[in-house]
């Protein structure tokens, strides 16, 4: 059984996250999906960006000026969000990233164009659960990354997924095809139930929630299971032996070279 692998936030261990760098590098290790994030300008601007506020850690403002505290993608046109370098500063928590100065947010649409031309899936997340005031409302997101993926061809090979699963059933409305994933990070419920509520052929909890019996059970409702996001052989040894379908990790080429090594890839 192949498990396949979806880098998360592109390559988030070796290059800043969310950046076409990692996208392109994630690409280069022949991962099977892009898993990234999206939030929105105020100019209606999808943008590949995990965080509904500019990440003060892994970012720079103007002529490399700290980030402003609460300074949200929301508030800020497209144009405006440009002026941002989030590629010179490394993430304190993955120490062997190599930098990319002046590496921007990028836009849906710069993402979508990167990956279009080859076989690669886009798993896209609907940032809104947290801070709703700061996204659209969930008709209008799902319609958005809709429109943006049919615009690129890729309507085929996308996933949408969320913690906030009104985009979820907003977008089954919307393209009763496309493959739909629930995302949990509570772990007090069983995936079918969660999956159902979703109205998601896909769960994808985290990676320490996943059991031999949980993933038993989802499979016998005819449902996948995508876990995140596992970082460390022993994890994706665990799941591995659980039975998952995806492993969703920021180090996506050694979770590949690991799958290699035993006849999974």
């Amino acid at each position: 059984m192949k498990i396949l692998v979806h880098g998360h936030r592109g390559c988030r261990a070796v290059r800043p996250e969310n950046t076409i760098p990692a996208f392109e590098h994630a690409l280069e290790v022949g991962v099977d999906a892009l898993e990234m994030d999206l939030c929105v300008t105020s100019d209606d601007v999808l943008v590949v960006c995990h965080d509904p506020f500019v990440n003060r850690t892994i970012c720079r403002g103007p002529g490399g000026a700290e980030v402003a505290p609460g300074l949200a993608v929301r508030s800020l046109t497209y144009a405006e969000l440009g002026r941002y370098d989030c590629g010179a500063a490394r993430n304190p928590d993955f120490p062997h990233q190599v930098l990319a100065s002046g590496t921007r947010i990028p836009a849906l649409d710069d993402v979508l164009r990167l990956g279009a031309k080859s076989q690669v899936w886009f798993n896209i997340e609907t940032k809104m659960r947290e801070h709703p005031e700061l996204a659209p409302p969930p008709e209008k997101f799902a319609a958005m990354v809709l429109a943006a993926v049919r615009k690129h061809g890729v309507e085929s090979r996308t996933i949408l997924q969320s913690f906030d699963y009104r985009s979820l059933i907003a977008m089954k409305k919307l393209a009763p095809k496309m493959p739909l994933a629930a995302l949990d990070d509570i772990g007090k419920e069983d995936f079918v139930t969660l999956a159902r509520r979703a109205g998601a052929g896909i769960i994808s909890p985290r990676y320490d929630f996943v059991t031999p019996e949980k993933v038993r059970a989802a499979h016998a409702a005819g449902l996948q299971v995508a876990a995140w996001t596992a970082n460390k052989p022993e994890d994706w040894l665990a799941l591995m032996e659980a039975g998952v379908d995806a492993i969703i990790s920021d180090d996506p080429e050694a979770l590949i070279a690991f799958l290699k090594q035993r006849g999974l890839r």
